[in-house]
């Protein structure tokens, strides 16, 4: 028997392709967010089947929104850091 649901890794890269347009449409410095948020997204692909009650795509942008908050936590403790 096969499997019916594609992998995560798949999913995104089926996702990045179908995002190139609008890509391409974006300016240089866009193009390499999103390339960011994609990669970021890919990080956490692994630990993706363990959501499947979940949308793909959710997960895609719950990956990159994990990543961002992790910058975000990471950038705040520097700056109490710097503030002490």
């Amino acid at each position: 028997m096969g499997r019916t649901i594609p992998s995560a890794n798949r999913f995104l890269v089926h996702e990045e392709k179908a995002f190139n347009q609008f890509r391409r449409a974006l300016r240089r410095g866009d193009q390499l967010a999103l390339d960011d948020l994609f990669a970021a997204a890919r990080k956490h692909a692994a630990e993706a089947s363990y959501a499947s009650h979940a949308l793909p795509f959710e997960i895609a942008l719950l990956s990159m929104l994990l990543e961002e908050h992790k910058e975000i936590m990471q950038l705040r403790r520097k700056i109490e850091e710097l503030i002490q």
